[in-house]
């Protein structure tokens, strides 16, 4: 996911810029102060809590900030798929920045950008009054600036240091105008963008879920998927000869040979740029095609960053194949218990020898495919994220 917050103090335009950056990059929005004041205008719990605080220029507590980020990110989660979050006015002290971190570990990602617009105090000033003459928020008037600014001052610069100490602090002119502003911080995350790029191997046997899962995590972290199943499925359409060849090996459950598999994956690396890397479903399935694999990142420049297992037991692969070959979705391979068998027998010829060529290059995350859809892409997500963390 892609999650930045804007800092600085009132009046440095973070509301302004947060607008801009939600619609370029597909981010959902939370502002601490705007959240706050949808509670007191409710009139909820929180919102009675706090009310007299936020209007003389105070912060609220971590406590009642706490239940109110879950609540919302909850809600978020639930109803939208957001590529990541903007977080305006939280973190807002140094407490406040540990409980973000744990916030968002909860959810298996975690902050890349930090900016702190920096606007001296008599800019805000004067930027902020002008702004009471336009909006009627009581939290404008010349003492509650005072109190504001004196409490960003003592309470969330010293925020700076901790962030400053994560690597993922960037410094941002604020007296230039909006669109000067928003070319920093723009081009700032593009860099921080270019520099973080994935690409994750899903193995596992038939029926584990591969498909699902990749599809899920591909579409969360903004990357390629890509299924050898779905490109020979589409080469298998193509008139000639090879078309043919492909159509009837599929139909029986058996291997394609590795040079039409190659020239299949190669073509739509080239003809896909962009986005954070690539999610590979169905390949490799032999340690040839491993060797492969690396030979073809190598080409461009990258390398597998993160290699994800799915296991499922014998019986309740031959249990879900079954179930979905007179599904719908069921494809012609899964309608015969021989080709199922035949499919489940390949695997496990093979898998072993990837295994363990994985584990000795670079490492190998086994992941329970078992229980729901949601408990196992949890633990998927868990791994990808940290491979993120790494990454950048």
């Amino acid at each position: 996911m892609l999650n930045i917050a804007l800092f600085g103090p009132p009046g440095a335009g973070k509301g302004t810029q947060a607008s801009r950056l939600v619609e370029r990059y597909g981010l959902y929005y939370i502002s601490s102060g705007d959240l706050l004041r949808e509670e007191i205008r409710e009139g909820t719990e929180i919102g009675r809590a706090v009310k007299d605080v936020i209007e003389k220029g105070g912060l609220a507590s971590d406590e009642q900030i706490v239940k109110l980020l879950e609540k919302t990110i909850r809600k978020i989660r639930m109803q939208t798929r957001a590529r990541g979050f903007l977080f305006d006015g939280f973190p807002r002290t140094f407490v406040q920045a540990y409980i973000l971190e744990g916030l968002l570990l909860k959810m298996h990602t975690s902050l890349m950008n930090l900016f702190s617009i920096e606007v001296p105090p008599e800019v805000c000033v004067q930027r902020l009054l002008s702004r009471a003459n336009i909006e009627d928020r009581a939290d404008d008037r010349r003492d509650v600036i005072d109190v504001r600014l004196r409490e960003y001052r003592d309470k969330t610069e010293p925020v700076l240091g901790f962030y400053q100490e994560k690597g993922i602090l960037i410094p941002i002119d604020g007296k230039v105008a909006p669109d000067a502003v928003f070319d920093q911080i723009t081009k700032a995350v593009d860099q921080s963008l270019r520099q973080v790029h994935l690409n994750v191997v899903v193995l596992g046997a038939p029926g584990s879920g591969r498909s699902t899962q990749a599809k899920e995590l591909a579409e969360r972290y903004n990357l390629h998927y890509i299924s050898t199943t779905e490109l020979l499925a589409e080469a298998a359409k193509r008139p000639g000869p090879q078309g043919e060849q492909i159509a009837q090996m599929m139909e029986q459950g058996a291997l394609v040979p590795d040079e039409i598999v190659i020239r299949e994956i190669e073509g739509y690396i080239r003809t896909h740029p962009g986005k954070n890397g690539m999610i590979f479903k169905g390949f490799p399935r032999t340690l040839v095609q491993a060797y492969i694999l690396d030979g073809l990142l190598r080409k461009i420049g990258q390398r597998v960053s993160c290699i994800l297992n799915l296991h499922v037991p014998t019986l309740e692969l031959f249990r879900r194949l079954s179930l979905r070959g007179i599904s719908d979705h069921g494809q012609q391979y899964d309608q015969s218990t021989d080709t199922i068998v035949r499919r489940i027998e390949d695997h496990e010829r093979y898998a072993c020898e990837i295994i363990n060529y994985y584990e000795k290059a670079r490492g190998l995350h086994t992941i329970d495919g078992t229980g729901t859809r949601e408990d196992v892409y949890e633990r998927m997500a868990a791994q990808v994220e940290e491979a993120f963390r790494q990454a950048r």
